[in-house]
């Protein structure tokens, strides 16, 4: 079968042509072994039909994964499990904040800051080297939806407006210098282009190229505990309510387990894909 003929169904709904290069890459990804990635390949390709969903794919790929290790399976849910943070946004700006105090930020989130004009409720201030950034963070349950340019209008106002108050009292510390806009899908083409003739700094799922959110975390290890294909929703849910949103939080607090009722030998698995995890 010519695969370069086979219309896939995006989330969006949008048709798309099928791509071995990007199945392979994703699964490349995972830090899966070269025979691993073929035998997968090989299988979704002889099972694939006009129409097929972009989800049925995954769940096959993600099933033999699965069988395979289930810490690969882990790494190839990254997108998925980033939507199960929900159906709030508000574990996404914990996560995000997590993310960069990683990278060496102090952070805050969900904080009110004065602006010139009004009051804002920022998602994430965060600091470093004597300079601030506020970030909003856009967090859609939907797949298929995008940002498109009213959310870095709407951002640019509100951090213009933030910045002329911060900047002008002394007690503040340092310099308000950045403005961020972070999504867990997608920029419209329009949004891109407003955001950086306005110097706004955008992160989404796969931009900037090569250091979007998701190449982030896998450079880092930083996932989120949703990505576990070991622990239920409901356990995933009581450890995001105890604000532990990354699996290296649980590395060094696993007896958040004990709390859960977990018995030795299944921690023990856990525990285990959750270090494999962190491993970048």
């Amino acid at each position: 079968m010519n695969t370069n003929t086979i219309d896939i169904i995006k989330s969006s709904g949008e048709k798309a042509k099928f791509s071995l290069d990007k199945l392979r890459g994703s699964l490349k990804r995972t830090g899966a072994d070269n025979q691993t990635v073929n035998q997968i390949v090989d299988t979704v390709r002889d099972e694939l039909y006009q129409g097929i969903s972009t989800k049925e794919i995954y769940n096959r790929a993600f099933a033999m994964l699965k069988k395979k290790k289930s810490y690969l399976a882990s790494k190839y849910k990254l997108k998925k499990a980033i939507y199960e943070l929900g159906p709030t946004g508000f574990p996404f700006e914990r996560f995000v904040s997590a993310i960069l105090k990683f990278s060496g930020y102090e952070t805050e989130v969900g904080k009110i800051l004065q602006g010139q004009c009004v009051t804002h409720e920022i998602d994430v201030i965060a600091h470093k080297n004597n300079e601030t950034t506020i970030i909003e963070c856009k967090f859609h349950n939907d797949q298929g939806l995008n940002c498109n340019v009213k959310i870095p209008l709407y951002i640019n106002s509100r951090y213009n407006d933030v910045k002329s108050h911060w900047n002008s009292n002394p007690k503040n510390g340092t310099k308000l210098t950045n403005g961020w806009v972070i999504t867990n899908t997608r920029f419209t083409e329009d949004a891109l282009q407003y955001g950086n003739c306005v110097n706004l700094y955008l992160l989404s799922w796969n931009y900037p190229k090569d250091n979007g959110l998701k190449d982030r975390i896998d450079r880092l290890g930083l996932y989120p505990i949703t990505v576990s294909t070991l622990l239920t929703n409901r356990e995933k849910q009581f450890l995001l309510s105890r604000d532990i949103v990354l699996c290296r939080e649980l590395v060094g607090d696993a007896f958040y387990l004990d709390h859960l009722g977990v018995s030795e030998t299944r921690k023990e698995r856990i525990m285990k894909e959750i270090k494999m995890l962190c491993q970048n």
